[in-house]
């Protein structure tokens, strides 16, 4: 069975983007592996082998266009609106929270981040299937 190890975005600037997810999600770096015309960046943290994979293309100084296909990454919260409020404390412009029904029940609570490079992710407050 396959097992999900990593997604990964490029980035303009990495002390930009290594910054914001360090801050927003406590990701530090696990590996850095620098190449002739490319950097990638692991960030990982202690709740999960899942890990976020950054890379510089050297060189690059226009922007990224994520495009109409890009969705979003998503993580998990104990405390959602205790870590919008760390979110907004920080800066980082964090979206209203949302609660988010299905026939008449709660199916998620969550907010959208965006980070450095225009990248969504979306924080979900663990609950049913959003663990």
């Amino acid at each position: 069975m396959a097992k999900m190890i990593h997604s990964m975005v490029r980035v303009l600037d990495e002390a930009r983007s290594i910054e914001f997810y360090q801050k927003a999600f406590g990701l530090s770096v696990a590996e850095r592996l620098d190449f002739d015309t490319f950097t990638l960046i692991y960030l990982s943290n202690d709740e999960s082998e899942f890990e976020l994979e950054l890379t510089v293309n050297k060189g690059r100084a226009d922007a990224y266009n994520p495009g109409d296909g890009y969705g979003h990454l998503a993580v998990s919260v104990s405390d959602l609106d205790s870590e919008h409020q760390r979110f907004t404390d920080l800066g980082l412009n964090p979206g209203k929270i949302i609660d988010f029904n299905r026939d008449g029940a709660l199916l998620a609570r969550f907010f959208f981040a965006t980070d450095p490079d225009g990248y969504k992710i979306e924080v979900l407050q663990r609950h049913g299937r959003y663990k």
